[in-house]
């Protein structure tokens, strides 16, 4: 069975940092591909970061320029670095893995929204607060 749990949410001032983990069982997180996505009150859960097997990665837009996904394979653990935290980062945060080998080019390597949202794991959240 795949299980993910995510770790290292807290509440930070604007500009902050915080490292966000997500610890994988049941699931080498070598294979296919896993990212971060995050919903807001009242807002649908947009994905955030995301990498494949190979490393390559992807980032929404609005956090591109200060966030970094990354993992390590022997841990598997895969890390989401959030740096100059705003206000607009609040949400809950959620790990997602998708173990099909093609999973990158169906979607992922552009975090579009139907390819990361059928056939994955899911952990449990953890809650991010800037203000």
């Amino acid at each position: 069975h795949v299980q993910l749990v995510e770790s290292g949410g807290g509440s930070v001032q604007p500009g902050g940092s915080l490292r966000l983990s997500c610890t994988v069982s049941g699931y080498t997180s070598s294979s296919g591909c896993m990212g971060w996505f995050r919903q807001a009150p009242g807002k649908e859960r947009e994905g955030v970061a995301a990498i494949d097997s190979d490393l390559y990665t992807s980032y929404a837009d609005s956090v591109k320029d200060r966030f970094t996904i990354s993992k390590d394979n022997a841990k598997n653990t895969v890390y989401l670095q959030m740096n100059s935290l705003k206000p607009e980062d609040s949400g809950m945060y959620y790990c997602a893995a998708d173990l099909h080998p093609a999973c990158w080019q169906a979607g992922w390597n552009i975090l579009g929204y139907r390819a990361t949202s059928e056939n994955n794991y899911w952990g449990q959240g953890t809650q991010v607060t800037v203000s």
